[in-house]
Formats: C-alpha cells, sequence, structure tokens
C-alpha cells in the first residue's frame, strides 16, 4: 500500500512576480492562504495566473489582493470565476496587525511575489512588505545582475 506522502506529487506550479524584486526592495516576507473558487483552483493548477501588477490594501481590516489575473476556466460554463476580481488574503491577527502598522508608513507598500500549490494542494502566496527602489537603485540592480552573469560565464569556461 503506497503513502500517503507518495502519493502527493510536488506541485509544478510556481507563478512569479518578476517585476516586484526589480521595482522595491523586501523588507519582510509572509507566506498566506487566499480564498478562491473552485474555477479559481483549476485555472492556478493549469498555470494560468499572473502576478504583474497585483498590489494589496486593507479593507475593513482584512488584506486584499488587488488586479490579480486568474484566466477564466475553459471548463468553467456559467459558474466561471471574473478574470480580475479582489481575493481576500488569510494572514493571523498578530501578522495583519504588524503589516497594517508598516504599510502606514510613506514609501511602504505590500505586493505579492510569488504563488505556488503547497505539499497539501492548497494555493499559498508569498507577499512582501516591501520599499519602492529610486532609479538609481535599478540601475545598480542591473549592473549586479550583469555582474553576476559575466562571472557564472566565466567560471564556465
Amino acid at each position: 500500500m503506497a503513502k500517503k506522502n507518495d502519493m502527493i506529487k510536488a506541485s509544478q506550479v510556481n507563478i512569479k512576480n518578476k517585476r516586484a524584486s526589480f521595482d522595491y526592495e523586501f523588507i519582510d516576507l509572509y507566506t498566506c492562504g487566499i480564498v478562491l473558487t473552485g474555477t479559481e483552483i483549476k485555472s492556478i493548477r493549469q498555470n494560468k495566473a499572473s502576478l504583474v501588477d497585483t498590489y494589496c490594501v486593507f479593507l475593513g481590516g482584512e488584506l486584499w489582493v488587488k488586479n490579480m489575473h486568474i484566466a477564466e476556466y475553459f471548463y468553467g460554463s456559467y459558474n466561471n470565476h471574473v478574470a480580475r476580481r479582489d481575493r481576500k488574503l488569510l494572514l493571523t491577527k498578530k501578522e495583519l496587525r504588524k503589516l497594517q502598522q508598516s504599510d502606514k508608513v510613506p514609501g511602504f507598500t505590500i505586493v505579492p511575489t510569488r504563488m505556488f500549490i503547497n505539499e497539501k494542494g492548497l494555493c499559498k502566496v508569498v507577499i512582501a512588505l516591501a520599499k519602492g527602489k529610486k532609479e538609481y537603485d535599478k540601475r545598480q540592480s542591473l549592473k549586479d545582475k550583469d555582474d553576476r552573469r559575466e562571472m557564472d560565464r566565466a567560471m564556465k569556461h
């Protein structure tokens, strides 16, 4: 008889927001759950989601992710979801309080950086408390990236 762990496959879903790491400097990372409908989770399992231009806001003491695109499920019929609706994030009260206090400070924002399916089959979102980079910081990031690439190239040859 196969063990339960053997039956659970490692998930192939790993949707990233690459632009966020370029535009922001991450201060703190949190992994949280997200409230989804049935057709949304099916689309996510098919990697049909995007975190481009997403951000988080507090509404009524709860954290919501705005502008997240999850494509409509192909077989969804009349039960299908709206592609860019607001979705609630699930965090502990302590984490929510800490984020809400930090979010009030000018220059700080909360951005989703990654979405994945964990071992239990649940969709999780990694959010970051982030500070916006200045133009010269972005240029420095590009220079550092090019330097790392050159060093890797030199090591291979």
